[in-house]
Order: structure tokens, then sequence, then C-alpha cells
């Protein structure tokens, strides 16, 4: 689908949000950009590599809300990662600054229409549920006034030389097979088996890091953890669908542990363009997925540092 045709389709009189959304994607992958990878540490980024969270309720935005809000960030050089609507800053004793304007995300909901129900009852069968997108609009903690100080607050990066440990102790945590060998890293799902080139096969010691959370990523879709669709043969859009979804997953995973997200499969962009211009709802779909697979992984992160430098203690000494 080229530029005019995306433009003439969002003229008409049948453009939606997921239309929208995958229309904005599109145009940063054929520009070079991928929304999931923002330049963190430059001039255009003042805010930190975080990821994006409501600063009334502390809760971390997901799926494709993140890849829409640090794309805001990067665009309008805000300082913070915290956001609002425009409620929740009058609830809290502020207000949106007059003149600014939001930033739309999405909640996604389903509903069942009223013959779907009557046909469930007269046969009880499940109902079928048609999903949509409800869109809402926040705004950057930097643009409100009159917020408490310690609203938005920044948690501090994580202490130099703790990223590394904390990853290692990760993937030893959730319990998946990970293996460290050979020249190229893969994950196979018939066996359920990550394996990662050792680490000084990489220019950069944090990029065996990175892969290795790629990786792990696939992994979280074997059937005894998120039961995501492998059927897809090298190639084809099932398969570059979950390589992006484990891209996603990746970049979630490293803002929330402090490592710059970089782009570990780009040779599949092609293909990733090739699916979302099939499907609006592609990339939606897939951030949401990736979100979940993040999600469970972060979910076996020790609780805290004292965790992480006990295990690699012991294992100093078991080594020695």
């Amino acid at each position: 689908m080229t530029r005019e045709h995306r433009a003439a389709r969002k003229s008409g009189p049948r453009t939606n949000l997921y239309d929208d959304i995958t229309d904005k994607i599109i145009a940063e992958l054929e520009d070079g950009r991928l929304p999931w990878v923002q330049p963190w540490g430059t001039a255009a980024a003042q805010a930190p590599l975080a990821m994006p969270c409501n600063a009334s309720t502390g809760r971390q935005y997901s799926g494709i809300n993140v890849l829409i809000l640090w794309g805001a960030v990067i665009q309008q050089g805000y300082p913070t990662q915290h956001w609002l609507t425009f409620r929740q800053a009058l609830s809290l004793g502020g207000n949106v600054r007059k003149g600014e304007r939001g930033t739309t995300v999405v909640y996604a909901d389903r509903f069942t229409p009223e013959d779907e129900k009557r046909h469930a009852r007269e046969t009880g069968e499940d109902a079928n549920s048609i999903p949509f997108l409800k869109r809402f609009t926040v705004f950057n903690a930097a643009q409100c006034e009159g917020l408490p100080d310690d609203m938005a607050i920044e948690a501090p990066p994580p202490p130099p030389g703790l990223i590394e440990p904390r990853v290692e102790a990760l993937i030893k945590a959730t319990g998946i097979d990970f293996r460290i060998g050979g020249n190229r890293a893969f994950y196979v799902p018939s066996l359920d088996y990550v394996q990662v080139p050792p680490p000084q096969a990489y220019f950069e010691p944090i990029n065996w890091h990175r892969t290795a959370l790629h990786e792990m990523g696939h992994a979280t879709g074997h059937a005894s953890r998120l039961g995501r669709d492998f059927s897809g043969a090298f190639g084809t859009r099932k398969y570059a669908f979950e390589e992006l979804i484990a891209e996603i997953s990746s970049a979630f995973c490293c803002a929330s542990l402090g490592i710059v997200p970089t782009v570990r499969h780009a040779d599949y962009l092609g293909s990733w363009l090739e699916v979302m211009r099939e499907d609006s709802r592609a990339i939606v779909r897939a951030a949401s997925q990736a979100s979940k697979a993040a999600d469970w992984l972060l979910a076996h992160l020790p609780d805290d540092s004292t965790d992480v430098d006990r295990q690699i203690s012991t294992e100093a000494r078991a080594a020695a």
C-alpha cells in the first residue's frame, strides 16, 4: 500500500482506529524507523529509557499504547514517561496547561451483537464477540501544571554492572531450557529449548543479553506457557508475525531492565510491512501478545538486587 493509497483511505468514510494506527506505523517503517526502537540517550530523547506509565495509578501502559506513547515522547521531546487523562490531572489538584494537545491511546474491548446472543441462547453455543478499540486522550505530565511535587518522579537507572546479572538470573528463574553454544541464536518449538552463541561471540556483551531476551520471547509462546501459533514455516507471514512479537517483546523487556532496545532481525522488515498492509489489526495484536510475553518473562525477575547478588555469588563459589 503506497502513501497515496493510505491517504485516500484515511480521507474515506470508513476509516477506523486500526487503520490510523497501522498507517502511522507503516509510514515509520518505510522511513526506516522502528517504533519499538527509539533513540534513547540522544538529544531527541529527553525522557529516560522506561516503560510509559500512568502518573495517577502507577500502572504501566501495555501493547500498542507503549509504541504510541514512546513515539509521542520522542516526537514532542517530553522529559518524562508519565501520562495522565485530563480528569486525572484535575483530581490530583493540577490541570493540563491551556493549548496543550493530548495523545490518543486505545483500550481494547469486545462486544457481542444481539443476534449472536440470541443465536447462542437458541443453540447453546458460545456467542461470537467482536473486538474493537476505544480511543481516549492522555497528556504527558510535562504538559500539566499544579501536580504534586512527587508526581512523575522517574526511577533511577539500574546501577552499573547489575543489568547483566539480572537478565541472567531472570533466564534461570523462568525454567526454560536455555543452552549456550553454536554460532546462531534460535528457539526450537518442538523441543522447547533456546540456544544462543557464547557471549564472546558478540562484539558488545550487552548484545548477548538482547539476543537472549529475543529468543526467550519466542519461548513464551510454547503450549505450556502462552500457547502461540508456531505453525508458520520460515518465509511465511505467520513466521514473520511471530518474529514481530519477539522483537517487540524483547524491546519491552529491555526497556524494563534498563537496556536500550535495538533491532535484532531487521531483515524481516519487508515481511512485517506485508503483514501490516494485509491486516490493519496485525500490529495491535502483535503488540498485545508481545506485552503478554514480556509480562510472563518479567514476572520471574528476582524481587531485588540482593537475590541476584546471592545467586551470582553462589555460582561464583561453585565455579571456583
